[in-house]
């Protein structure tokens, strides 16, 4: 897969909601899908030009892609794409693994009939992202997907902690989704996760929620082959966790 150039990732600005979460919202979105690419110099000036804003919420914004790894900005030298970090993918994984399979448990225990049929809902449009091969959209209802257990569970700080940690990693789950096979096993791992917390069986929901969040396992070292212009100087192969 190649990068795509970042000519149309900009959307319309809302002037009736609030801008900077619109301009942060946006460059992130073109990280996270490798428009704007792993290295890449950002110039404040022109990115309030492109999205037609002042410079202050894209200087906000750059700051707090920062601050989540996902621009690297150097005094004197300028405004840069991060470059993927294996590390940071590694340690946003552990976290995300430690709150989702919480989560997860605690959803098993109680959920009700109207979670399992959102639950049914959302496996029924992953089927068509899957079956058109709309890899963008599987992407963002993969995430609806992991949104709606902290949801349900009415712990939507745990989702927030997610998502601050996570971007580094969705880099990696974006250069996968092209890999032959690959949408239809997440897709078959939800499915599994869903049938768990529907027959109330916490532990089954644990054990599927864990495997499908190491899946990033089996592709994280060809992907350092296949694109080592986007990782770090210093990428390395992925350590495995003990089962």
């Amino acid at each position: 897969m190649s990068v795509r150039q970042a000519a149309g990732w900009t959307g319309p600005i809302d002037p009736k909601s609030p801008i900077g979460a619109q301009v942060h919202s946006q460059i992130k979105r073109a990280i996270l899908t490798l428009e704007l690419a792993p290295n890449e110099a950002l110039s404040e000036k022109e990115l309030s030009l492109k999205l037609g804003v002042s410079r202050t919420p894209v200087r906000e914004a750059l700051i707090k892609l920062a601050d989540e790894g996902l621009v690297d900005i150097f005094p004197q030298r300028g405004t840069y794409v991060a470059p993927i970090r294996v590390a940071e993918v590694m340690e946003a994984r552990f976290i995300r693994e430690a709150l989702e399979i919480a989560v997860v448990r605690r959803v098993a225990r109680d959920a009700d009939t109207a979670f399992a049929t959102r639950l049914d809902e959302q496996l029924r449009m992953q089927k068509q992202a899957v079956d058109a091969r709309r890899l963008d959209d599987f992407m963002l209802l993969d995430d609806q997907f992991h949104h709606a257990f902290s949801d349900i569970a009415a712990l939507p700080r745990s989702w927030k902690v997610i998502q601050s940690v996570k971007g580094q990693l969705d880099r990696v789950r974006y250069l996968s989704l092209p890999q032959p096979g690959h949408i239809e096993q997440l897709y078959v791992q939800h499915a599994d996760i869903v049938a768990a917390v529907q027959a109330n069986n916490p532990d089954l929901a644990t054990l599927h929620m864990k495997t499908h969040l190491r899946q990033v396992f089996s592709s994280i070292d060809q992907l350092v082959k296949q694109h080592p212009s986007l990782f770090g100087e210093k990428a390395v192969t992925a350590n495995r966790p003990g089962r």
